[in-house]
């Protein structure tokens, strides 16, 4: 008994001494995420590969969509939505590479167009779009439209294509249209459900529609802004809410499933505003337990509940799967590398990372989840050259 007890002694004194260490072998280095000017990172380039796989095999594309469509019909939409914003910054890194990349990108929103048209939007939306009339008519879905069209006006932004121009400008008109007929400027996702989400990515489309020859559209914008920030921010904690009626009633307060990608797409609307969100979210989210970081769904001043945007949440630390991994792109974006590699460290720590040759998967996630982090590794290209353009 004395050697059993001296023995399990022994082991929780190693454990106090090793856990407070343990990050540090799941912490990427610098060289390891960061891109150079014409090179992608290691990590990023493995996901990449695991992603154009995917893309370039009929039988592992249905598997793929399958898997995702028997959790959230979303999934299969955003997981499309992400990729292509990712490749579009990816072919102005990799030059050489460029062609081959706008090939897999007009394959994917060729394919997204098609069945859009042949199964109509309530294909890519949650069951309960159907439960209700939209308000605004005829019926649309701006989660759709939203981030259809940051995927044509970033694939016409790496490369001019006037079928694809036509497309954009057709979708923005119809999102400003729509978005006119409500208090706050604002289109649904869902019957009544106008999401911040979804129309910040709708204005980023309508932005970068602008530099690549369709209409200026900066008074609108500016509107937008001007009633967000009046009507549209928690006054407990300053962030902007997540969702809420065609005329403005307020339905979730602030979640980090929206902000982070939220801030990250008012970088090239108001990037004072962008600035300020991120930062409040960083000090009302984000969490760090022994080296490793996470973000919470919501702040203290708000309560919502579980759903599919914020992923399960873990007990205690209040854990939720789908604020960290937007936080992802929010901490790219802002250049908060601690927070970053925070971040990554817990991936590699509990998503179980799949590392195959020259490919890289999280088997804990699924292909949105994949096409985030991409994307957050990789962002900041077009980003960039827009706020330059614009000063």
């Amino acid at each position: 008994m004395k050697r059993i007890s001296f023995a399990t002694l022994s082991l929780v004194i190693a454990a106090l001494l090793y856990w407070p260490f343990l990050h540090c072998f799941y912490l990427p280095k610098d060289q390891q995420i960061k891109n150079n000017k014409q090179n992608l990172s290691p990590m990023a380039k493995a996901l990449a590969n695991s992603h154009l796989k995917i893309w370039t095999d009929s039988e592992l594309l249905n598997k793929e969509h399958e898997r995702m469509r028997r959790s959230n019909a979303e999934w299969d939409f955003m997981g499309r939505s992400f990729l292509v914003w990712a490749l579009c910054n990816i072919a102005l890194t990799e030059e050489d590479n460029k062609e081959p990349t706008l090939k897999v990108i007009d394959t994917i929103i060729d394919h997204t167009l098609k069945i859009e048209q042949e199964k109509g939007m309530y294909h890519f939306l949650m069951d309960y779009a159907k439960h209700n009339p939209f308000v605004i008519q005829p019926a649309r879905s701006q989660f759709i439209d939203g981030e259809i069209a940051l995927m044509l006006a970033l694939r016409c932004y790496v490369e001019k294509n006037a079928n694809y121009a036509n497309r954009l400008n057709t979708r923005v008109l119809q999102m400003i249209k729509r978005m006119k007929q409500s208090d706050v400027l604002s289109s649904e996702s869902y019957p009544d459900e106008c999401w911040t989400f979804c129309n910040l990515i709708g204005l980023a489309a309508i932005k970068i529609n602008a530099f690549i020859g369709g209409e200026n559209n900066d008074a609108f914008i500016e509107k937008w802004l001007k009633i967000a920030k009046e009507k549209l921010v928690d006054q407990e904690s300053g962030l902007l809410i997540s969702s809420y009626t065609k005329d403005g009633r307020h339905l979730d307060g602030p979640e980090g499933s929206s902000i982070w990608l939220a801030s990250h797409c008012l970088q090239i609307l108001d990037p004072s505003f962008a600035k300020k969100q991120y930062w409040i979210a960083k000090k009302e989210l984000s969490k760090s337990l022994l080296g490793f970081s996470y973000a919470r769904e919501w702040p203290d001043s708000w309560k919502g509940n579980m759903d599919i945007d914020s992923g399960p949440i873990i007990p205690i630390l209040n854990l939720s799967a789908g604020s960290s991994g937007l936080a992802l792109i929010g901490a790219s974006s802002f250049a908060d590398d601690d927070y970053l590699k925070g971040l990554i460290a817990t991936l590699n720590f509990a998503a179980f990372p799949s590392r195959d040759k020259e490919e890289l998967k999280y088997c804990a996630g699924n292909q949105v989840g994949d096409s985030v982090l991409l994307y957050a590794l990789v962002q900041g290209s077009i980003w960039r050259k827009i706020n330059d353009q614009k000063n």
